[in-house]
């Protein structure tokens, strides 16, 4: 049976993911701060799909807990098949001039060294036993700056890059690297972002916006490619978003 590791898996994307993949037989092991939470969701997929989904508390913003559930990992499998970094965050839509350092200190810890250090844990394993598939959940923030979401995009940017390096490093193994870059995904995010349930409603007003099942079905497409298919960027829009700039909306 394969193996896939998630981290944030306790909403949204994530816990769609674990429900995609459960689905098509993987064992999943999940990851996320909320594990109480996380507990109760495996349990109601691994009843629901009939595999085995394992839950263990992650923050990767947090090196020691990065490494407790790298070893949680490693009790039940010799290598992760698949390693999806979902955890990420936004935080506030305040221009460079005025936003808080604490906001961008947040951006960076989880989006772009949480996604290093989860990489990282299982790297080393992949290239022992020469199989393994990373997959990043970036954003089209990663293709596309706008104002307000400097930082944000920033993190997103480097998402990119650091995917691309990987690739390049690891050109001549199997080891697979795959970027899923969503458009407007209805999820938690634009709640934690705001702080406000009104304002992330209005995000999506008059329009229809991807849904998290939307993105697990593309990350589950890329990982059951045949071995010698790359998928290395899948850009996802809204019908209703023709960019990054440019969503219409009905009245």
């Amino acid at each position: 049976m394969k193996t896939v590791v998630i981290s944030g898996a306790s909403a949204g994307i994530g816990r769609a993911c674990a429900e995609y993949f459960a689905r098509a037989g993987f064992q999943v092991i999940a990851g996320a701060r909320r594990s109480e939470s996380l507990k109760e969701i495996s349990q109601k997929i691994s009843s629901e799909s009939g595999s085995k989904v394992l839950a263990h508390s992650l923050d990767v913003c947090d090196q020691y807990s990065i490494d407790s559930f790298a070893s949680f990992v490693f009790k039940n499998c010799h290598a992760p098949d698949v390693v999806i970094n979902n955890a990420g965050m936004a935080a506030g839509v305040d221009p460079i001039a005025s936003a808080k350092a604490e906001d961008w200190q947040r951006m960076l810890d989880t989006n772009v060294m949480g996604l290093l250090r989860f990489t990282r844990a299982f790297l080393p394993s992949m290239l022992e036993k020469k199989k393994g598939h990373i997959v990043n959940i970036s954003s089209i923030a990663g293709h596309h700056s706008y104002a307000g979401g400097g930082v944000y995009a920033g993190t997103k940017h480097a998402v990119k890059a650091i995917g691309e390096s990987l690739r390049l490093e690891l050109n001549g193994t199997p080891i697979r690297v795959t970027a899923i870059s969503p458009g407007m995904v209805e999820t938690e995010f634009s709640k934690v972002r705001f702080n406000d349930q009104e304002k992330a409603k209005a995000v999506y007003k008059g329009m229809t916006p991807l849904t998290a099942n939307d993105i697990a079905e593309c990350v589950l497409f890329a990982a059951q490619r045949p071995a010698h298919v790359n998928i290395d960027d899948i850009i996802i829009m809204p019908t209703d978003q023709a960019s990054i700039y440019k969503v219409h909306r009905e009245n």
